[in-house]
Parts: structure tokens; C-alpha cells; sequence
């Protein structure tokens, strides 16, 4: 008698197959020939690293540059990549590649993968994936070079200017300038236009998702032939870019841009509205940012990307969602309705479940590390957490100081954003069963 087949669900194979890349990360990089002095570093710090660019977050124990060799570097990139385009991308990319022939279940796993509604059209539509990444990636890779290569030579900054374009576009947050200053991130190049700017729309463009991209590429400029997904996810990023670059503008500008004239002011204020979505790059001293932007960049790293795309976060529909389920209400209107439709209550329901989760990750997180650590400011915590949770990679300088314990805390959270909340919770429980006994109703008061 044969045994049923046991099939692993999507939420469970992504979540083996995150893991099994971040240990194999790990022993890589706890090689000798994975650091600049040959040693073997930390397998604690091995594991953080290799969660951080697994899960593209961008937080780091050891500088990037200063500690890892070039071995340890290409280990590094390649988890982003692994982590910015998952698994059944790169599964199927490599079955094109052989002309395998793309099974029902592979398809299925895709569409799970991209987060759309539809099975048809996940073999071109990977296509098109793995083609535009490419091009959007090479495309990056030589603006930066323009500035790199006569910076650092040739062959040194064509592999920075490659580098930083895959991080970016993944929304991974790590560089390779920490010899201008450990740490330093995208500081040393806060007046460089070309630099900053690549790296805004390399962020953007990552943190769109892929579905938009399909969009884009079918219809053009017709934005009403778009899906709705995609009008909701291009409307409100480009609402969210517009109003923060405003707000950052006019808290920073006697702050820490104080001294700048007003072009670079602008420029800085544009790229601290894109890179907490999620890359966690920074043009100026994070740690010196006015209080209210810290508040501000927190709610940024809160909503993070659009769906099926490389960035994390409660992501831009689920803002969206919500926000719209508030008006109605506020105003006593039936149903919820944009752009000439009409939302399903369950898209709600998941809303509410989506940020509901990782507000509960996020304080969990913030809990266990203060209790851990409580010499460490309370207003630093909160920001590691939930640049943690939500994949960014921000930091106002303590996650040097992380103990062992809240190493792991910030590790499993990472993981966990990586995942996505709603996946993360999905992988504990079973699937959803008929309702054979359903209980009396009873209403309870809200607000």
C-alpha cells in the first residue's frame, strides 16, 4: 500500500528555505578565508550577518568592508540576492535555463511566491522578473561606477558600484565604504546627486513589487488599464515620497541640515522618505536625526514596500486598506470603494491580521531586548526592533552593543519579517477547516 505524498505547503517551504540559506551562510562565513585577517570569526556573528542578508535587512555586528574579505563579500551579496528574489524565482529561473518543463505545483508555488491572484502566466511573468532585475541591476551598477571606478580604480569600484546596485534594488542596505568611515553607510556621498539619487529609484523600483512591474511593462502610461493593485501600491508611494520629503524637509532643515544649501537639503530629505521603505541605507548621522523624524522614520520602517516585491513591512496596500476602512467608517459609508471598485471584506480581515502581527513582533521584541538590556535607551530599542521586524536595516548605533541574547532576538526578527507576518503565523497553524458548529452571535462595544 503506498503512503500519501506529503506535500509542504508554501509558508512552510519558504520558511525552511530561508533558514537552510542562512545557516549555509554561516558556515561559509565563519571560514578563515571569509574575513580581510584570515580568522575565524564568531559564529554568532556569522549567523547575524548572514539573517541580516538573507532576510535583506542591512543590520550589521561587524563593518562590511573593514571585516569580510572578498570571499566573504560575494557570500554576502549572494544571500541578498537569494533574499530579495526568493527561492521559487530562482528555482524557476535555473528549470528555464535547463528547458525543464515547469510543473502545476511549481506554478502554484509562484503565485503564492508573487502574491497574485491568478495561476496563468507565472512562467513569463518570472521571466520578465528575472530579465528586469538583471537590467534594472546592471542599469544601477554603471551609474554608480560613473563615480566609483574614478574613486577607487577600476576593478575595485566596479565590484562597489555592483554591489551597492544589488543591495539597493534588493533592499538590503548593506555597502562597502567602510573605509570612508565604519559604519558610515551612503554619508560620505550625501552631495553626490548621481549616487544618491541611483539609489533612491534602485530602492523604489525593488520595493514596487513585481506585479506592478507586469503592469507597467504591458500597459505602459495607460495607469487605468492597471490592475488595482497596482494603482493603490503607485498611488500611495508616491503620496507617502511626496508628504515625507516634504515633512523631513522642514524638521532637519535647522538640524543636521542646518549648514547645506537647499538643493542637497532636498536631496537628503528625499532619500530619508525612500530608504526607510525598507533598504536602510543613510545619507546623514541616523542617531542625530531630529526626534520627531526618528518618530517619522520608524512609522516609515512600520509600513515598508508593496507586496511581492523585495522590501518588508506591513507593506503600502495594507496602509492603504485600513485608511479606507477608516473614512468609510468615519463618514457611515457602505462598503469600501476605490478607483471605481469595490474591496471584499476579507481583504480587511487580512489587513487588520497583517499589521496586527507585526505590531505584536515588534513589541515582543522591544520587551525582551529591554528586559535583556535595560542601560540601553528605550528610544534605541524601539528603532532596532522595528527596523529589525520590518527587514529595513536602520540603527542608531546599538547594534554593536546587542548581547548575545538580544542578537537572537533581533536575528529571529528579522526572520520573521522576512517571512511576512502573516506567512510566520501561517506556518504555526493548520490549514483552515470547515466550520461544522457555529455559535450564537453577540456584539461587544468598540472604541
Amino acid at each position: 500500500m503506498n503512503k500519501p505524498r506529503v506535500r509542504i505547503s508554501y509558508p512552510h517551504m519558504v520558511a525552511v528555505g530561508f533558514l537552510l540559506a542562512i545557516l549555509l551562510g554561516a558556515v561559509l562565513l565563519s571560514l578563515p578565508v571569509s574575513s580581510n585577517s584570515g580568522k575565524v570569526t564568531p559564529f554568532l556573528d556569522c549567523m547575524f550577518t548572514a539573517t541580516s542578508a538573507t532576510c535583506v535587512t542591512g543590520l550589521v555586528v561587524v563593518d562590511t568592508f573593514l571585516h569580510w574579505s572578498v570571499f566573504g563579500r560575494v557570500v554576502i551579496i549572494t544571500l541578498i540576492q537569494i533574499g530579495g528574489l526568493g527561492f521559487m524565482t530562482l528555482m524557476t529561473g535555473f528549470s528555464m535555463a535547463l528547458h525543464r518543463q515547469i510543473s502545476l505545483r511549481e506554478r502554484t508555488l509562484l503565485k503564492d511566491s508573487f502574491n497574485t491572484p491568478d495561476i496563468g502566466g507565472m512562467v513569463r511573468l518570472t521571466k520578465k522578473i528575472l530579465i528586469g532585475t538583471v537590467t534594472v541591476e546592471s542599469a544601477g551598477a554603471l551609474l554608480f561606477a560613473t563615480r566609483l571606478i574614478p574613486k577607487f580604480g577600476f576593478w575595485d569600484g566596479l565590484g562597489r558600484s555592483a554591489f551597492l546596485s544589488i543591495s539597493a534594488f534588493c533592499n538590503a542596505g548593506f555597502d562597502l565604504f567602510g573605509d570612508q568611515g565604519a559604519y558610515s553607510s551612503l554619508v560620505s556621498f550625501a552631495d553626490d546627486g548621481v549616487m544618491i539619487l541611483t539609489a533612491s529609484f534602485l530602492i523604489l523600483i525593488g520595493g514596487i513589487g513585481f506585479l506592478v512591474w507586469d503592469d507597467v511593462v504591458q500597459h505602459k502610461w495607460h495607469f487605468r488599464k492597471y490592475r488595482l493593485h497596482s494603482k493603490l501600491v503607485l498611488t500611495v508611494t508616491l503620496g507617502i515620497t511626496l508628504v515625507t520629503t516634504v515633512l523631513f524637509l522642514l524638521l532637519e532643515r535647522n538640524h543636521t541640515n542646518a549648514a547645506l544649501p537647499f538643493g542637497q537639503q532636498l536631496l537628503n530629505a528625499f532619500f530619508d522618505s525612500v530608504t526607510p521603505r525598507t533598504a536602510g541605507f543613510n545619507s546623514v548621522d541616523t542617531n542625530a536625526l531630529h526626534p520627531a523624524s526618528g518618530a517619522l522614520t520608524t512609522l516609515l520602517m512600520f509600513v515598508g514596500g508593496s507586496p511581492g516585491s523585495t522590501a518588508g513591512g506591513i507593506k503600502t496596500t495594507t496602509l492603504a486598506v485600513l485608511l479606507i476602512c477608516c473614512v468609510s467608517n468615519l463618514f457611515n459609508r457602505s462598503g469600501y470603494n476605490l478607483f471605481r471598485r469595490r474591496l471584499p471584506s476579507e481583504v480587511l480581515v487580512q489587513a487588520v491580521s497583517v499589521a496586527g502581527i507585526q505590531l505584536l513582533l515588534a513589541l515582543t521584541g522591544i520587551f525582551l531586548v529591554s528586559a535583556a538590556q535595560p542601560e540601553l535607551a528605550l528610544t534605541d530599542v524601539i528603532f532596532e526592533c522595528f527596523s529589525a521586524i520590518d527587514t529595513v536595516g536602520m540603527t542608531t548605533g546599538v547594534t554593536r552593543d546587542l548581547s548575545s541574547f538580544s542578537r537572537v532576538v533581533i536575528m529571529a526578527m528579522m526572520y520573521c519579517g522576512r517571512l511576512g507576518s502573516l506567512t510566520f503565523a501561517m506556518v504555526f497553524v493548520q490549514r483552515k477547516q470547515k466550520e461544522i458548529l457555529r455559535f450564537p452571535e453577540e456584539t461587544v462595544s468598540i472604541g
